[in-house]
């Protein structure tokens, strides 16, 4: 299903049909080194990931990430969308692209759209959760409107950004 459209991309659902493309994605440098590294080895992990992950959120709590592809070829070339932690009070605009499409304006283009598409949801204010080297995604975060509010240690005792935007 497509969640929506910008000028160069179109954001849907995640299908088990992706979990090739999830497979790669969760496994090249720079998502292990911004995002972390979720034990996906192979496509049934993938798929694995997939159902307990974005499936869940969708049916769960109507928004999660959703897949990115040009709208020109089809082709798969990130995740962009919102999620729920349980270690956060509102929800998160995450995103993740295959290294060969980081500096094309992606990021930005998807975040923007998926904020819009979080205002359609009633969602009072999305955080941006970064590690503090990740400059590329911190600058996304601050022309996406976005202010910074404080230093956090996440779960796993790693430092984290936190970044918040309300969009109501």
């Amino acid at each position: 299903m497509i969640v929506l459209e910008t000028d160069r991309l179109r954001l849907r659902y995640l299908t088990l049909g992706d979990a090739a493309f999830i497979l790669e994605l969760l496994n090249t440098p720079g998502f292990l080194d911004n995002i972390g590294d979720r034990g996906v080895r192979d496509r049934y992990q993938a798929e694995t990931y997939l159902i307990e992950g974005p499936i869940a959120s969708y049916k769960e709590h109507g928004f999660g990430l959703y897949l990115v592809e040009l709208k020109s070829t089809g082709e798969r070339i990130g995740l962009s969308g919102i999620v729920k932690r349980e270690n956060l009070q509102f929800p998160d605009l995450g995103y993740a692209f295959l290294p060969h499409f980081w500096g094309k304006g992606y990021a930005l283009e998807s975040g923007k759209g998926v904020l819009s598409h979080a205002k359609k949801l009633a969602l009072s204010n999305i955080l941006g959760v970064v590690s503090p080297g990740n400059y590329a995604s911190i600058a996304v975060l601050e022309k996406l409107g976005m202010q910074f509010e404080c230093h956090q240690k996440w779960s796993d005792g790693s430092d984290i950004l936190r970044y918040n935007l309300q969009v109501d």
